[in-house]
């Protein structure tokens, strides 16, 4: 009995004993827990609870060269209700009537409808209702006067956040030059454009940080936070780009795109003296027939130059004096051979200067010139090409931009065929803007200027940065072989391959460009030819003020393919909208459209806008230009959504206003 007692007391002992370890245990934790990696867990419990979110800085906006509005950030507003916060007796006070403004505004469902999801939503005790969507401003300030939202969020539980859209007040024109900067839900970003190009050192700005609340799943409420970053919005970028000349091109291309049903095509002006790009446009054609901007071509498209690289070729021949303008060339009867392989022009010219055999774009005569003088030394001939940095990239800031290729000696595409293709403008590759610098050179004495997109940089009005010209090549030949070239390109409009261009009231230089593509598939696609069709020139002939390239891919031939009928006409456009007013057939319609009620009531705003600076005029009905022009000459941060002329404004006429106030119009 006694052993038994023993025994069940050192059981009693050594149970009790094991607790006391455990309880040991279990302090040494919990003071561990609390005196070392207390801080930890507090961290990790506040981060479920209270977050930081950015808050995305307002992006800089995109100007042409003279003021406008290329691409600007527009602000957009998600609204959702904390139905808890609201106090019982302030809920059921301000619940119909604000049923009803819902109702009012979306005018879609019934007041009772918003009366009982709201009501469910306080029962379900969801703190991250969603009431509205992407609202502009001014239905953001709607909104802010119903009833329950109109007072202090902490009262009504009003829960606001905002966005920012990047809009395009010229809509589709030059949408794909002008750009943008996207960033899709994996964190892919695609940059195309100015606005891509120079958004992450100018544009995008730095954004700023809020804390935020957890309230459920996925849902966060904005708190007060004292330690809030503001963001700091981005530079304001002004291109090179003029609406004007942008709008003449865009109109001019996309017509007769549309006429020789072609797949893509580009055109892009040139300022002879700055180099600056003053139009760029890029239209491909869509599955139903239709025409947007697909590709930036202009930039990133290498391809067969075809008869405009003849210029390039010839240069090189009187620069090395193998020939003169006047030297004859046997062009035959239209079809030679040249090692095999048979070249023809159009027509047989028979024997002709070599000036003539580039007005008439003999493919043979160009040929024949080159082959007759490179052909023992052919790295002679490439080495002339290359000087003028036609095999390097252009350096443009534009993402995309293609590739030129220049075959030499012992590449894989050179053959005994490659030297007199060359001359004619195959068996190579280069961009629209290639061939631009090389004209635009000519007409600018010889010096070859970088194609330029951006002038400055601002904030506000105080520039940060200024981009003046940049020389690719001092002077690309003697001042001889420029007069003699800007001569034949004379001709070439006058009584060349181009002279269906020519207008006796104004005065064109260039070449006319037409080069098979799918060329490889000759014999098997014979009912089916495929041409890339062009021309690259400038204007006034004697005193140039701007180059041009149009460059059409793929007419119908049914309609026709050679560059003087499908480019040819886009560039006249071009030339006589930007510096005449004469009728022409194969004109676009007049841009300039008067409007005399507009222009006298634009007047009498601009009359008070400097009478009294600090009160905000009615801009309604005013083209989009107008307005901005007028209300950023009195300070004001203009913002745009939509596009055509303004139809109301956030900032109602004559209330008083502050300097760098922000004011959004709404276009229609």
């Amino acid at each position: 009995m006694a052993v038994t007692e023993k025994n069940i007391l050192n059981r009693l002992y050594f149970v009790a004993g094991c607790m006391f370890l455990f309880g040991i245990a279990v302090m040494v934790k919990l003071a561990n827990i609390q005196f070392v990696q207390g801080d930890a867990y507090r961290a990790k419990a506040s981060e479920r609870i209270v977050k930081d979110f950015v808050i995305p800085a307002n992006r800089g906006n995109l100007y042409s060269a003279n003021g406008n509005l290329l691409a600007t950030s527009v602000p957009k507003y998600d609204i959702r209700f904390d139905a808890l916060t609201p106090s019982t007796q302030r809920f059921e006070k301000n619940l119909k009537p604000l049923s009803d403004s819902l109702s009012k505004f979306f005018n879609k469902r019934s007041s009772l409808y918003y009366q009982k999801t709201l009501r469910r939503a306080r029962a379900n005790k969801n703190r991250y209702l969603l009431l509205a969507r992407n609202l502009g401003y001014s239905e953001y300030l709607r909104f802010r006067t119903f009833p329950l939202l109109n007072v202090s969020p902490f009262r009504g539980g009003l829960i606001v956040e905002q966005k920012t859209k990047r809009e395009h007040p010229m809509g589709a024109i030059a949408e794909r030059t002008i750009g943008y900067e996207r960033i899709d839900e994996k964190g892919h970003i695609t940059r195309p454009g100015i606005d891509g190009a120079f958004g992450v050192k100018y544009l995008r700005g730095t954004n700023g940080k809020h804390a935020k609340q957890q309230i459920g799943k996925n849902q966060w409420k904005p708190i007060i936070d004292y330690n809030k970053i503001e963001p700091k919005d981005g530079l304001d970028v002004y291109t090179t780009i003029d609406v004007n000349i942008q709008d003449i091109a865009h109109h001019a291309l996309l017509r007769q795109l549309e006429l020789y049903k072609a797949e893509h095509g580009c055109v892009v002006v040139m300022e002879v003296k700055t180099g600056e790009i003053k139009a760029i446009s890029n239209l491909g054609r869509t599955r139903k027939g239709t025409y947007y901007e697909k590709l930036n071509y202009a930039v990133g498209e290498s391809h067969e130059p075809g008869s405009t690289f003849k210029v390039m070729a010839l240069v090189a021949a009187l620069e090395d004096k193998v020939v003169d303008t006047a030297t004859v060339v046997d062009t035959g009867k239209g079809s030679k051979r040249f090692y095999g392989r048979t070249i023809r022009d159009s027509r047989g010219h028979g024997k002709i200067s070599v000036a003539r055999a580039l007005e008439v774009s003999s493919n043979i005569g160009l040929a024949t010139i080159i082959d007759d003088n490179y052909a023992k030394t052919p790295q002679k001939f490439i080495d002339k090409i290359n000087s003028w940095g036609l095999n390097d990239t252009l350096d443009i800031p534009i993402i995309g931009e293609g590739k030129p290729i220049i075959p030499k000696p012992g590449d894989k595409i050179w053959s005994k065929n490659a030297l007199p293709s060359m001359a004619y403008g195959y068996n190579l590759q280069l961009t629209p803007l290639h061939t631009l610098a090389f004209y635009n050179a000519i007409a600018n004495d010889g010096q070859m200027l970088k194609p330029r997109f951006i002038k400055s940089v601002k904030s506000f009005d105080k520039e940060i940065e200024v981009f003046e010209k940049e020389v690719l090549n001092e002077k690309i030949c003697s001042d001889k072989t420029l007069a003699e070239i800007r001569e034949i390109l004379k001709n070439v409009v006058v009584k060349g391959t181009g002279r269906k261009m020519y207008s006796k009231n104004f005065s064109m230089a260039g070449k006319t460009g037409t080069a098979r593509t799918d060329y490889q598939n000759y014999h098997k696609w014979v009912n089916d030819k495929k041409y890339v069709s062009s021309f690259a020139g400038y204007f006034p002939t004697e005193n140039p003020k701007y180059s041009c390239i149009v460059v059409i891919h793929k007419p119908s031939t049914e309609v026709g393919f050679y560059g003087a009928d499908v480019s040819g006409p886009v560039f006249k456009s071009v030339a006589q909208k930007i510096f005449t007013d004469t009728p022409l057939i194969d004109e676009i319609n007049s841009l300039e459209v008067e409007r005399v009620a507009v222009e006298k009531q634009f007047e009498g705003y601009y009359k008070t806008a400097q009478t009294y600076l600090t009160i905000m005029p009615d801009v309604t009905g005013l083209p989009t230009m107008d307005a901005v022009a007028l209300l950023e000459n009195m300070g004001l941060k203009v913002q745009v959504k939509g596009a055509g002329v303004v139809a109301s404004q956030s900032i109602p006429k004559g209330q008083k206003i502050k300097k760098n106030q922000n004011v959004v119009l709404e276009l229609s």
